[in-house]
């Protein structure tokens, strides 16, 4: 079950400059962290329930610098915060959903997460996100 649209992750060069553009708009920095398994560090910017993730890149190797270096920045994906991440996956795949992630893993905020291929959702990479206080 979708819950809520729980982030949109925007790629960025420079998290300092992407936020001197999101703070002249008025958005303010929940919190910046690195998530090492993604090479990258991310910022959340939060707006009603939901927020802005600032993407940047802390590797040249990473999916980050490798999505700016053939799209530049922009747009990267939309996250969709579930109920069960697992049984999610599950009930994609028995529908005949490509996957990139079959099994979840830990992402920002220390939620579990799993991203679905973009050719299964016209051309948008999708991400689930699981709360860490729902896995108990």
């Amino acid at each position: 079950m979708y819950r809520k649209i729980d982030h949109v992750g925007i790629a960025v060069r420079s998290i300092e400059e992407a936020l001197r553009l999101y703070g002249g708009l008025g958005f303010q920095v929940d919190h910046i962290e690195e998530v090492g398994e993604q090479k990258t560090r991310v910022a959340m910017l939060p707006i009603g329930e939901s927020r802005l993730e600032l993407l940047e890149s802390t590797e040249p190797d990473s999916p980050i610098a490798r999505f700016i270096s053939k799209r530049g920045e922009g747009l990267h994906h939309i996250t969709f915060q579930v109920d069960d991440i697992s049984e999610e996956l599950i009930r994609l795949r028995a529908a005949g959903i490509r996957l990139i992630d079959e099994v979840p893993r830990t992402g920002a905020d220390q939620c579990l997460v799993a991203f679905i291929h973009p050719s299964s959702t016209g051309g948008v990479l999708v991400e689930l996100s699981q709360p860490r206080s729902a896995t108990s």
